[in-house]
């Protein structure tokens, strides 16, 4: 896919090339593409099949075709302390770009950049020094840049290489037709902060991370064997142990992020203001030739303080 053509300008050019066909006798418009209306039953038992399954999935999540898929994510971050309501910490631009294939064996890989730009909550401000509101301390901020990583669906469930987390598909379903493809995903590791150099950064002995996920798109494109690609949004919530660049130290409580998305036909989708924070703060994701070295966040970070 080429990541320069815009989708807007294929839809504002659609009502003049119409207008042109139907002034042209010598040319029939095209007849809608049939549709395939199922019943939750009847997905039910498409599903049963683990290579639909794996295909389905593909499809949803990115593409069953080798093709790369852009989605983009506004994440607003909370802090929750133990007790009394989340506090507003700042909003996330997130962005991933996904190069898919097809495997042997029904399988299919999709290769993944990822980057997080912060802004202040709930706008496209750029944030770079960030006052953390439970403290009163400025701390610079830590951009997020992960990948490249794999991940490979197939029959037999969901692998990933050389990444933190891994998804563990949950119940696909549809209801009416909107079609559901739910995933998790957790993780529980020694804190690789050492408590005794960076007291104000080490969150307790382990680090923790939860998340949940749904991609939605309508029941007939999950299922439509002539898509390559169902367009989808997308939505995911997450609860962490204290990031270290936060400084929170042995305040208890972690992080909760709340994310809503969609799968993108080009970089030319992203809102304006958001791709300009993207461009600022992680314009990375935007020179994968130049992006030679996986990325790992938590040990970046850790590097970057004995630098």
């Amino acid at each position: 896919m080429d990541l320069d053509i815009s989708r807007r300008k294929l839809i504002a050019a659609a009502p003049l090339a119409a207008s042109l066909l139907a002034s042209a006798p010598a040319f029939a418009a095209p007849a809608p593409r049939p549709r395939t209306v199922l019943s939750p039953e009847e997905v039910a038992e498409r599903l049963r099949d683990p290579a639909i399954r794996a295909r389905v999935q593909a499809r949803v999540r990115g593409s069953c075709a080798a093709e790369t898929v852009p989605v983009f994510y506004r994440l607003h971050i909370y802090g929750f302390l133990g007790d009394g309501n989340l506090v507003p910490f700042f909003t996330m631009n997130h962005l991933s770009v996904n190069e898919w294939r097809p495997l042997a064996n029904n399988e299919y890989e999709a290769r993944t950049f990822e980057c997080g730009a912060y802004c202040k909550f709930g706008t496209d401000e750029p944030l770079e020094v960030w006052t953390n509101p439970v403290t009163g301390e400025q701390r610079k901020v830590w951009q997020f840049l992960g990948g490249p990583f794999t991940v490979t669906t197939g029959p037999d469930g969901i692998k990933a290489s050389g990444a933190e987390l891994t998804p563990k598909p949950a119940v696909m379903e549809a209801v009416g037709d909107t079609f559901f493809l739910n995933a998790s995903a957790d993780m529980a590791i020694p804190n690789p902060i050492p408590k005794d150099k960076y007291p104000k950064l080490w969150a307790g002995p382990m680090s923790y991370w939860d998340t949940m996920s749904s991609v939605m798109c309508t029941t007939a494109d999950a299922f439509d064997d002539s898509l390559s690609q169902a367009p989808a949004v997308t939505q995911f919530q997450n609860m962490a142990a204290w990031h270290p660049w936060l400084g929170m130290g042995s305040h208890p409580g972690r992080t909760v992020g709340r994310a809503i998305g969609a799968k993108l036909a080009s970089f030319d989708e992203i809102p304006a203001p958001a791709r300009a924070s993207l461009e600022k703060l992680t314009p990375q994701i935007f020179d994968r030739e130049g992006w030679t070295k996986p990325r790992m966040d938590i040990p970046e970070y850790l590097r970057s303080l004995s630098g």
